[in-house]
């Protein structure tokens, strides 16, 4: 009866204490509101993360082992499909082999009840942008049905994603439509797209067409499972990309958020321990103390669960406009579970209350020592020692290195961990040595003042600006990290001679005798006709098989020559070198994406004639255009129509920039994080001032009457606040500097590299926001140091 009595009595405290309590009640609230708003952000991006990877399941459907020996036969048909180019007896072996293929899987179908199909994804660029493309041929009426379509396309047949479509409609068909033969037949649903704006197209065809493509196989089913969880799918993100996606997000975002909301549920603690303590000497036990005062807390703290909603359906929007992922994602991907909110509606408020509870431990203890104002005890230099703990296991990773991805996310998560919470800890400690220090040095009324305080209570100083160090460190550490990344792998492989030249891959690989796995047939005279009457094309150059390897010394080191070419048409493209005077064919390298400027290369003299390579098979197709999209993706539709590849053809530009994409999803990690902690941090900065000028009024205000000007006040609150910011920015800065480095040497093998001006704009732009909020905060001191006030207190 007692426990519900001062329940009841809490909640009266809580809303009927008169305009103080109400306004008390009002920030605190709103402040947590913020921070609510903001973890529910980040739980429902990591749902969004997981439901866009969800839906790239059924696009790994040929990689995912179904019928293991029919796809070695689909793939020995792709290789049949190269003997094709040099000898027409391979054509009926390929036949052959593809017949028994579909045999052995029409047999293996009776017994499921699901006809298999003939099943490529292939990946396809238009304008920069890529096309997910998949080609299925039937083999029955009963195929198993892929997500987003009401039936499977038959030959002549397609269904295109509505943002491909818009793409088909408003292009000219020779650029993008030509690609896909037939007719359109409906478009592709929201659960068949990863994204709203994703490319993708389902193309029918016949079984006996499908047997040129290398990677076509055979299956009775559509994959289903995650990609993360996935071994075989190279569609998606794999577990350790999402690990480290999660990671970030969690790491960078998590942590702020509930220092926010621990700070705003510190809001007026000062006052609350008077009342508490007025209580205590009339007769109220600890427990029933507590009670009250977890109830009060509580309460606010609900009603920021409650008004938490409103900021994250505020910014659910524009958080599925970003790009977390490398794409953008669905409305409903940025959603929370009731798992997740009610462990929030939960956990808030049993967090507000035991903070609560936490701060009223001198109450407890005695309520004099409230009305007193004994001064707490000074932290001891045990609080660096969690820091000092994440930095040797940094180094000790420079020794000894985890061998499998999830030791590294583990190993190198804990540390940053222990820098995190060891930063935290050790900032009252560092903020009182840095109080000291100042106070050795100077003679000013107002810093002495500061500087006093700051020594008397240095956990109350770190308090204030804790968000702000913390988000420093996160910012620090990651542009680090990603700038030097940017730096080592970024740089372009070329010049702009490069990015017109369009290349088409149609080899998978090579053997162990250096056959190439696939190639395509031989170039029909009709096509290089019509390709050098496209306006805009300037160029075209073959690469054929070589009859041997060669190994070559260039000026960027050795290389080895698998292909051949003639030389009249190699002679145009001179950043790729030049055969020797008087050869008409040349060995050459192998990849024309990632040369670098061979001018001055002269490539080894091969013993054939143009006419001797005409007659067999085709490795490249290589086209230099004059960059324009009209030239470009004319080109490109016409050779992939000509020469299917699983890579189909893109500019070395279009290569770069996707070779590109990791470090870019990394960039735009570091700029979610970045955007989301400063303003935290700042939310954090101007509840911990606000709340503090509140604490002091009796002090103040009696400073006030005793003759200390307002200006003078006002100088102590803002050194009160800039002397623990500027130090332990100083500290923070410092520790992500050597901790990003740290991480470079052990997990990449690289230097830190010196961050950009952008960075130190970013830092002076945050600590100048987070002075705007503390000189935001000074009106409250006349406010609240009037003479009316020290007489009430």
């Amino acid at each position: 009866m007692i426990r519900f009595d001062m329940v009841r009595l809490g909640l009266r405290l809580a809303v009927s204490g008169g305009r103080e309590a109400l306004v008390r009640l009002a920030i605190t609230a709103g402040a947590v509101a913020i921070g609510v708003g903001l973890l529910f952000t980040t739980l429902a991006a990591i749902n969004g993360v997981h439901s866009q990877n969800a839906r790239n399941a059924w696009l790994n459907t040929p990689f995912v082992k179904q019928f293991p020996a029919n796809r070695e036969v689909a793939g020995s048909s792709g290789n049949g499909g190269g003997g094709t180019a040099n000898a027409s007896g391979g054509a009926t072996g390929e036949g052959s082999g593809t017949a028994g293929a579909a045999a052995g899987a029409n047999g293996q179908a009776s017994s499921s009840g699901v006809d298999p199909m003939w099943w490529s994804t292939r990946r396809d660029t238009v304008q920069g942008k890529e096309i997910g493309r998949i080609d299925v041929a039937l083999t029955g009426p009963r195929a198993a049905l892929s997500p987003g379509v009401p039936r499977m396309p038959g030959p002549g047949e397609y269904y295109l994603s509505p943002a491909l479509a818009r793409m088909v409609d408003e292009m000219p068909p020779a650029q993008l439509g030509d690609r896909f033969p037939g007719h359109r037949i409906g478009i592709l649903g929201d659960e068949a797209l990863p994204a709203p704006d994703s490319l993708l197209a389902v193309v029918g065809r016949a079984p006996q067409e499908m047997k040129g493509l290398s990677e076509a196989a055979l299956v009775n089913k559509v994959a289903t499972t995650r990609p993360d969880h996935c071994a075989d799918c190279v569609v998606g993100i794999k577990s350790d990309g999402v690990d480290l996606i999660l990671t970030v997000v969690s790491g960078g975002l998590v942590f702020p958020v509930l220092i926010l909301i621990g700070t705003s549920t510190r809001l007026n603690a000062a006052r609350r321990e008077q009342r508490f303590a007025a209580m205590r000497l009339v007769g109220a036990t600890p427990r029933q103390v507590s009670v009250v005062s977890a109830v009060e807390a509580a309460v606010a703290a609900a009603a920021g669960v409650v008004l938490g909603f409103l900021p994250f359906l505020a910014i659910r929007g524009p958080v599925a406009n970003t790009a977390l992922t490398g794409a953008k994602f669905f409305p409903s991907d940025i959603s929370l579970t009731p798992l997740q909110i009610a462990g929030v509606a939960l956990g808030v408020p049993l967090a507000a209350a035991v903070a609560a509870r936490i701060a009223l431990r001198r109450v407890q203890i005695s309520p004099l020592g409230v009305t007193r104002r004994v001064t707490p005890k000074p932290p001891r230099a045990w609080r660096v020692i969690p820091l000092v703990a994440g930095l040797a296991e940094l180094v000790g990773f420079l020794i000894w290195h985890p061998g499998t991805v999830p030791g590294q996310i583990k190993g190198y998560l804990s540390s940053f961990l222990l820098i995190a919470i060891g930063l935290v800890l050790s900032g009252p400690w560092l903020t009182m040595k840095g109080a000291a220090l100042i106070a050795r040095r100077t003679q000013r009324p107002a810093t002495l003042i500061a500087v006093r305080r700051l020594a008397d209570n240095p956990t109350a100083g770190f308090r204030a600006v804790s968000g702000l160090v913390l988000a420093l460190l996160v910012m620090t550490a990651t542009l680090g990290v990603i700038s030097t990344m940017t730096d080592e792998r970024g740089r372009p492989a070329g010049g702009p001679q490069f990015n017109n030249v369009l290349v088409n891959e149609l080899s998978q690989g090579y053997s162990s005798d250096y056959k190439p796995v696939s190639m395509g047939k031989p170039a029909p005279p009709e096509l290089i006709e019509r390709l050098h009457a496209v306006p805009g094309v300037r160029n075209v150059l073959l690469g054929h098989p070589a009859d041997k390897v060669v190994e070559v010394q260039t000026a960027d080191g050795p290389v080895t020559a698998r292909q051949v070419v003639v030389c009249a048409d190699l002679d145009p493209f001179k950043m790729y070198g030049h055969c020797a005077p008087g050869a008409q064919t040349a060995y050459v390298p192998t990849s024309w994406y990632g040369w670098s400027d061979q001018r001055t290369s002269e490539w080894p003299t091969a013993p054939f004639t143009p006419e001797q390579l005409a007659g067999t098979g085709v490795l490249n197709v290589v086209v230099e255009t004059d960059g324009s999209t009209a030239a470009v993706e004319q080109t490109r539709t016409m050779v992939d129509a000509a020469y299917p590849a699983t890579r189909q053809a893109m500019t070395l530009s279009e290569a770069r920039y996707l070779a590109g994409a990791e470090l870019r999803g990394y960039q735009q990690l570091a700029d979610v994080v970045i955007l989301a902690t400063f303003p935290i941090a700042g939310c954090s900065l101007a509840v911990s001032v606000a709340g503090g000028l509140s604490e002091r009024k009796r002090p103040f205000s009696l400073l006030r009457l005793t003759g200390v000007s307002l200006g003078t006040l006002r100088r102590v609150v803002a050194m009160e606040s800039v002397v623990p910011l500027l130090v332990m920015a100083a500290v923070a800065i410092g520790v992500g500097l050597l901790a990003a480095d740290l991480f470079l040497r052990s997990q990449l093998q690289y230097s830190l590299h010196a961050l950009g001006a952008g960075y130190y704009l970013a830092v002076i732009g945050g600590l100048t926001a987070a002075l705007a909020i503390i000189g935001a905060t000074m009106p409250l001191l006349r406010r609240i140091t009037g003479p009316e006030t020290a007489r009430n207190e």
